[in-house]
This record gives structure tokens, C-alpha cells and sequence, in this order.
């Protein structure tokens, strides 16, 4: 399997368009990489807008298309959704399975300087340099019309990715983001793992820091939906921290709170047609 060269592990058809699963070596990891793709039926008639989607912790480029629900309003709008896998596979570095919030499977969007981490945790370069260039090459996504969104760890990816790539991105929302990592268990740990104790090197990779230290980066509004029933929002989410630095950066936000919904796909799927009508609006 050569660099450029795609692997179709399968294909289904899905609401008039068709739910893909890839294989392929990445030059950013190193590695093999799998990543999913729905492509919706007006994709036959040209180049569409194209969705990525970062899922969370533990998650797989599977979780998204198989839990989400969002496959039957992606063919509505016209819609492709892109969801790469949460980190490498079988990096071969000692520790990597030991725990489920550092290493396999919690990559964190952020390309690695700390060794043995930098050589194949590349999860930035790999999702906004190649996964983009092949959606918007060899598949069928319009590279002038890309939109990015995730939950927990990956809401963290999403709001952080959108604004160290203010080019790339149109728009942009969020599930649950880890929105304040420098502030929290979960963002200490890989933070320190991935890139040393330099707080300043974390702080690029942190969507609150960043959002307080720029001046309205997305004029038509950021979308997060958070639930009161997260077990997760006390101790790692810190929303208000996002919120915050919105307020001083002229940031319009809408940070909907939900009573009685959790950190799971049963939220997700409850709030995925706002989301994807929010992207396909600015797309």
C-alpha cells in the first residue's frame, strides 16, 4: 500500500449516498491510518461541502458513522462527513495501552515533540494537512467549503484546530469540548506526555488561550451544545472558561446547556441535526 493509495476496508449504501471505510499509509503518522467517509448522493453531481468530524477518547473512525445518526441529514443537505481514527495504532511505544485517556486511541489532535510521542503522533499535520488534501483531492469534498466539528476530546481538536487553521475552516462546533485543557486532568496528563512542561507550548493547544488572545476568529458564530448531566463537566470540561475568552474576543457563541443529558452518542444524536444545519448554512 503506497503513500497515496486508498484502501476501500468497505462500503455501504446509505441513505441515496454511500458510507465508506479506508485504509491508507500516512507520510504524517507513519503508519497505516483508517478513516471513514460518507458521501451523500449530490456528490455525483460535482465536488460538495466537506464535514470533519473528531471523536473522543477511546473512540475509532468508526464510532461517529455507526453511533451519530447523521448520515440521513448529510444526504438532505448535501453534506460529506470525513472522521479520522482518535490517534496512531501500533506505534510500537512502550506504555501507549496502558491507559485509555493517554496514548492509543488519545492522540489529542496535537502533533507530539516529546520522544518517544513525536515520531508517530502527528495527529494535527495528519488531519489538517493529509486527511484534508485527500478529501478534498481524491474524494469528492470542496476544499473551499470545509467546516469541522467533535466531541470531548475531540470538540477539544475541533475548536483547536479551527482556529491554528483559520484558513482551512469555515466553521466550526463542538459536543462536549474539553474547552479549557491546561485547566484539567485529562489535558495535564497528555499535555505533559505529548509535549514537555512548558506551559507556553501547551497554551497553542488550548481553545480558551487561544480564543482570549485573538479577535473574533468566526464572525458567523461558534455552536456548542454541553449537557448538565455530563459526569465529565465538573472536574474536565470547563465550558465557562470558553465562554469567557468568546466574550473577550468578540467571539459570538452559542453555548446551549441541556438538563438531564449525559457525555454520550444518546446526547450526540439528540442535537446532530442542529450541528450539521449550522455548518451547512456558513458551507
Amino acid at each position: 500500500m503506497t503513500t497515496d493509495t486508498l484502501e476501500v476496508v468497505s462500503r455501504h449504501r446509505c441513505f441515496g449516498g454511500t458510507q465508506f471505510f479506508y485504509k491508507h499509509h500516512s507520510r504524517a503518522i507513519g503508519l497505516p491510518m483508517g478513516f471513514s467517509v460518507f458521501v451523500p448522493p449530490q456528490a455525483e453531481q460535482g465536488r460538495v461541502p466537506v464535514l470533519f468530524y473528531l471523536a473522543g477518547l477511546t473512540c475509532t473512525e468508526e464510532t461517529f458513522m455507526i453511533k451519530a445518526g447523521a448520515q440521513r441529514r448529510a444526504a438532505e443537505l448535501g453534506l460529506m462527513l470525513v472522521t479520522p481514527d482518535t490517534s496512531p495504532r501500533g506505534a510500537g511505544v512502550p506504555g501507549e495501552d496502558d491507559d485509555w485517556d493517554f496514548g492509543t486511541g488519545a492522540g489529542f489532535y496535537l502533533d507530539a515533540t516529546q520522544e518517544p510521542w513525536s515520531k508517530h503522533y502527528r495527529m494535527e499535520s495528519y488531519v489538517t494537512q493529509e486527511l484534508f488534501e485527500i478529501a478534498t483531492t481524491q474524494l469528492q469534498g470542496d476544499a473551499a467549503r470545509a467546516g469541522i466539528f467533535g466531541h470531548s476530546m475531540g470538540g477539544h481538536g475541533a475548536l483547536v484546530l479551527a482556529q491554528r487553521h483559520r484558513n482551512l475552516y469555515r466553521s466550526v462546533s463542538a459536543f462536549a469540548p474539553i474547552a479549557a485543557p491546561m485547566q484539567c486532568p485529562w489535558g495535564e496528563k497528555a499535555f505533559t506526555g505529548y509535549l514537555g512542561d512548558d506551559r507556553s507550548a501547551w497554551a497553542q493547544y488550548d481553545a480558551s488561550e487561544l480564543m482570549a488572545a485573538s479577535s473574533c476568529p468566526y464572525p458567523e458564530g461558534i455552536l456548542i451544545d454541553q449537557g448538565l448531566a455530563d459526569n465529565f463537566l465538573e472536574n474536565q470540561l470547563n465550558p465557562e472558561a470558553f465562554e469567557a475568552a468568546c466574550k473577550k474576543a468578540g467571539q459570538p457563541l452559542t453555548l446551549r446547556r441541556h438538563e438531564g443529558y449525559d457525555h454520550g452518542y444518546y446526547f450526540i444524536s439528540t442535537f446532530m441535526d442542529d450541528h450539521l444545519a449550522f455548518h451547512a448554512k456558513q458551507l
